[in-house]
């Protein structure tokens, strides 16, 4: 009940993108996504991912089940298998985007690419992305399907947000000079960026612990919230849609992830459309944001100038990078 009323909400305010993957709540996202949409396929822009082995859930539950070491990985047995099944799960007979849903480092390039052509091919996805992958591997992708004449991946999905902004070193170029459109997971930092939990909850919440450790042991991270408290407060918003806004306005994102459990959650969520944060206030969260120090080659950015002549004008699409690692905080 609570879930049609997210859908009905996020629909009727013009919502037609959804992501799932085979192995969310064991094939429910898929199954109930079907049900939602039968009525409006057309409209809709439906992507899932494979790679994920279906038992997943299963060892991770600590059940002592069998393993099937088929259902797992990049190569063409699981790929075709596991797509059947979501596409069954779903009610379709495509999905508009198959993701790679990480990279294994076992199937070789070739295959992976061959077989993603061959599904596009059948009609059974209409393009194919991937994600949590390094870049060196989509240069080496990409690049191959345009010389063997392939179908190239045309989105990246990835973790993006204030407290980690990795992908601004070497992603987001990569997916800047080959046309890949940037899709970010975990927005708001698993709830840190709302600002309604202070450091003393955080520290008794057993279940965040894990995936929030690393955000809430950190001082800097605190700083940053302030700064995004602060902003919220001057534009009579929220801290989530400030944080959301910020990452509307980066370079190369087509579409931030949300995951709202509940309306209340959404509404918040789409709220950070309503607004536009000014250059000033762009700028502030940029530097109390902005990575200490990065490894090289990556820290060599910051001395193009002097390297290449002062005058020198960066290309657009690559100029965030040249700000990484100067900030002092």
């Amino acid at each position: 009940e609570v879930c049609k009323k997210i859908f009905d909400t996020y629909h009727e305010k013009g919502g037609n993108f959804y992501d799932t993957a085979n192995v969310y709540t064991n094939g429910d996202s898929e199954r109930f996504l079907g049900e939602y949409i039968a009525d409006k396929r057309s409209e809709c822009v439906i992507a899932t991912k494979y790679s994920v082995n279906q038992s997943f859930a299963e060892v991770l539950s600590g059940n002592n089940v069998r393993s099937n070491p088929n259902a797992g990985g990049n190569h063409r047995k699981n790929m075709v298998e596991s797509l059947d099944a979501s596409l069954k799960r779903l009610g379709t007979g495509y999905v508009d985007i198959l993701y790679v849903h990480l990279w294994e480092y076992r199937t070789p390039v070739h295959e992976v690419m061959r077989a993603l052509d061959d599904v596009v091919r059948s009609g059974k996805a209409l393009y194919v992305a991937i994600s949590n992958t390094p870049s060196w591997v989509v240069s080496s992708t990409n690049t191959m399907a345009e010389l063997r004449g392939l179908t190239p991946f045309i989105g990246f999905q990835t973790r993006y947000n204030l407290l980690d902004r990795s992908l601004e070193s070497e992603i987001q170029p990569m997916c800047a000079e080959h046309g890949l459109g940037i899709v970010p997971w975990s927005v708001l930092a698993e709830g840190f960026l709302t600002g309604k939990h202070t450091r003393q909850e955080f520290s008794k919440d057993t279940k965040r612990e894990g995936r929030v450790a690393g955000y809430v042991n950190n001082d800097k991270n605190w700083k940053i919230l302030e700064e995004v408290q602060t902003i919220a407060k001057e534009c009579k918003k929220t801290p989530a849609q400030v944080a959301t806004n910020w990452m509307l306005q980066r370079p190369g994102i087509t579409s931030p992830l949300i995951g709202a459990r509940t309306l209340e959650q959404l509404q918040d969520n789409l709220g950070a459309l309503e607004f536009t944060l000014s250059k000033e206030q762009m700028a502030r969260l940029d530097h109390v944001s902005n990575p200490a120090e990065w490894q090289f080659p990556y820290d060599a950015v910051r001395g193009l100038p002097m390297f290449t002549g002062n005058k020198v004008e960066m290309l657009e699409r690559f100029r965030p990078m040249t700000a990484l690692g100067t900030s002092k905080n």
